[in-house]
């Protein structure tokens, strides 16, 4: 049987699938440096709802281990497609912020 490829769904799409989401730490090195911003990742989620594969598509470096630890513990309603559940490709964005001065 052949695996298909994963459908292509937008993030805003995804981001209300998303049952379980896992905060990352903010790393004490960036927090130190007062570094903020955003980390993309690319993702694969699987017709299971687990996040399949991972890459980075932008962010800082302080950022992004963390940011990757944390997504790869989400959890998805599988996305379906004519009433049948498929694996998507998506992006998934992490905001660090810091709070307070």
């Amino acid at each position: 049987m052949q695996q298909e490829a994963p459908v292509h769904v937008a993030q805003g799409v995804t981001q209300g699938l998303l049952i379980k989401r896992v905060n990352p730490k903010y790393p004490s090195k960036a927090r130190a440096d007062r570094i903020q911003g955003t980390v993309i990742l690319r993702a694969v989620i699987s017709k299971d709802g687990d996040v399949a594969d991972l890459s980075v598509v932008s962010g800082d470096p302080l950022l992004v281990k963390t940011a990757t630890k944390a997504v790869k513990q989400w959890k998805y309603r599988p996305y379906l497609l004519a009433g049948k559940p498929v694996a998507v490709n998506t992006e998934i964005i992490v905001n660090f912020t810091l709070s307070g001065g």
